[in-house]
């Protein structure tokens, strides 16, 4: 009964992996990573679930079975997990079992929580409990990158670590090397393995750009020689944030279609948080020019290469303002262009972290018991960047998206109304630059302002004063108009106090002068996205009802 029972099984997973082989392996083509098969655009849309630290498992093992965790991973619109790893989990500790790891780290709950949830992985060892995490994400479907986070297993980052750069305390680079090529060999015929990560977050004070093309050119040969199939993913300096010197210098790599490139960004990096309450609008502005500066620039020009947003995140508790300042900007480019991106984290605590036993991570998508998301306005957020917004194989005529990154929602137009709503759908728009009209497109009708304070409409009349529309702050997020008295007027959309989705057109918010501005802009910040998704709704008005007011 057993023998035929597991034939079954093979069948069934012979049956899986087939049809994943029918969508992977992945390839890229214009400054997109597609599906090989088809030339379609396949857009990662991931989060990081973390496995570097000193118990060396994929965190919240002891919480949930892997498989749920899998299937909670799916049911909020992820297609993609970035699954951290440490070098010397496979090449000092790969006969460690689950059960030996905690043991030696005195984790007796964790250990009866694995039993109880993942009971399986006790006796197995790390890396082959690392294994079964990743067939449980094949099996829902869920691409996997494996990123090789640091060689000790630990919490990272510092500049003094020891793992920062290559010859640092514990960044042998040949060990590094050694346990790339045992991972791409040994996860070589895992379909679901999309994609491998050399390094995260390359730092301190030994980091420098000759070193950096000597090992980065090794680890991605080394890498492609084991598994040609998968995407090698780059990395740059200063904590991952920057790429800028391969402008004048490229990285010459024979990939065959298979390199990407990564970056980083927190509100943290660059600015301090008082910075981003004070002066949001510049702040965004300058923070947006450097990103585009250090790694943006891959995606454009005449010869674009795949840029990943391998890190991102706030505060997920949205008590940190700076945080949800920044999360607003960070949304709007990541939707401009259209990037690939991994939100950091799944998890919502840890093991074991910096000496702390069960420490909950507030960046974590899932509360401490990952039980329940922990701010589902997060997950709201992310809807529009979830969708493939831009694909060189559509034949649909370009269009704009009208996007509010504070809420991740965009704006619809039904039976001649203008409202937020989520972004599963969205109406089309058009617009020839400053000054003029923003169009509901396949209709007559454009957006007009007529007075501070009311719902902005839809007419006809789309040569007046009060239809043309331009940006008017550094950050290029306010859109606004004058009214009949000449005074400048921007769309707005605060949802708390009103309870209400309607667009209205305001006083413009701190676009003259930040320093004397007490208010939070984020109401009316609002994007136009460049699209030619199929994924939009078609507008219900009545051509014949309209007017000129």
């Amino acid at each position: 009964m057993l023998g035929k029972t597991m034939q079954i099984i093979l069948v069934i997973l012979l049956f899986w992996f087939a049809k994943l082989s029918d969508s992977w392996p992945l390839s890229t083509r214009s400054g997109w990573i597609i599906d090989k098969s088809s030339g379609h655009r396949f857009k990662l849309r991931c989060v990081n679930w973390a496995a570097h630290l000193q118990p060396m498992i994929a965190e919240g093992l002891n919480k949930k079975p892997s498989k749920d965790i899998a299937s909670h991973i799916v049911s909020n619109g992820f297609n993609c997990v970035r699954l951290t790893w440490a070098t010397h989990m496979f090449t000092r500790y790969s006969n460690l079992t689950v059960a030996q790891s905690l043991d030696r780290l005195a984790l007796k709950e964790v250990m009866a929580g694995v039993a109880k949830n993942n009971g399986v992985l006790l006796n197995s060892t790390l890396v082959d409990a690392y294994e079964m995490v990743i067939d449980d994400l094949g099996f829902h479907n869920v691409a996997v990158v494996l990123d090789n986070h640091i060689s000790e297993p630990k919490w990272c980052c510092s500049n003094d670590d020891g793992n920062g750069f290559f010859g640092d305390e514990n960044f042998d680079p040949n060990e590094w090397l050694q346990g790339l090529a045992i991972v791409a060999n040994r996860f070589k015929d895992k379909p679901m393995v999309v994609a491998m990560s050399m390094r995260n977050e390359l730092r301190g004070p030994k980091q420098n750009q000759n070193d950096w093309y000597r090992y980065i050119q090794e680890g991605a040969t080394t890498i492609h020689g084991k598994n040609p199939h998968v995407l090698v993913i780059v990395s740059g300096l200063n904590y991952g944030t920057d790429l800028s010197f391969i402008k004048e210098r490229p990285l010459e790599l024979k990939l065959k279609n298979k390199l990407v490139y990564e970056a980083h960004w927190y509100s943290f990096d660059e600015q301090p948080p008082e910075k981003w309450l004070e002066q949001p609008y510049q702040v965004c502005a300058n923070e947006t020019q450097r990103f585009i500066n250090q790694a943006g620039f891959l995606v454009q020009g005449e010869n674009p290469v795949p840029l990943f947003l391998s890190e991102f995140g706030v505060d997920e508790r949205g008590v940190n303002g700076a945080d949800n300042l920044f999360l607003g900007c960070l949304l709007a480019l990541v939707a401009e262009m259209d990037l690939d991106w991994a939100l950091w984290a799944l998890q919502g605590s840890y093991y074991l972290r910096d000496g702390l036993i069960g420490p909950e991570e507030t960046y974590g998508l899932l509360d401490a018991n990952w039980d329940h998301i922990r701010n589902p306005k997060i997950i709201e957020g992310l809807q529009l960047v979830q969708q493939i917004l831009r694909d060189k194989k559509s034949h649909v005529k370009k269009y704009y998206i009208m996007y509010h990154p504070q809420s991740g929602h965009c704006i619809r137009v039904d039976k001649k109304e203008m409202y937020a709503s989520d972004c599963r759908t969205w109406s089309r728009w058009s617009y020839k630059g400053a000054g003029t009209p923003i169009r509901l497109m396949g209709t007559s009708w454009c957006l007009k302002a007529v007075g501070d304070g009311l719902p902005v409409i839809l007419s006809i009349d789309c040569k007046s004063e009060q239809s043309r529309w331009e940006f008017a702050s550094s950050s290029k997020f306010q859109i606004a108009a004058r009214d009949e008295h000449g005074i400048h007027l921007c769309l707005e959309w605060n949802p708390i106090p009103t309870n209400s989705s309607n667009i209205l057109t305001k006083k413009c918010l701190c676009s003259e002068d930040e320093s004397q501005c007490h208010e939070n802009p984020q109401s009316q910040w609002f994007k136009l996205i460049s699209s030619n998704s199929k994924q939009w709704k078609v507008p219900e008005v009545n051509e014949k009802r309209s007017s000129t007011s």
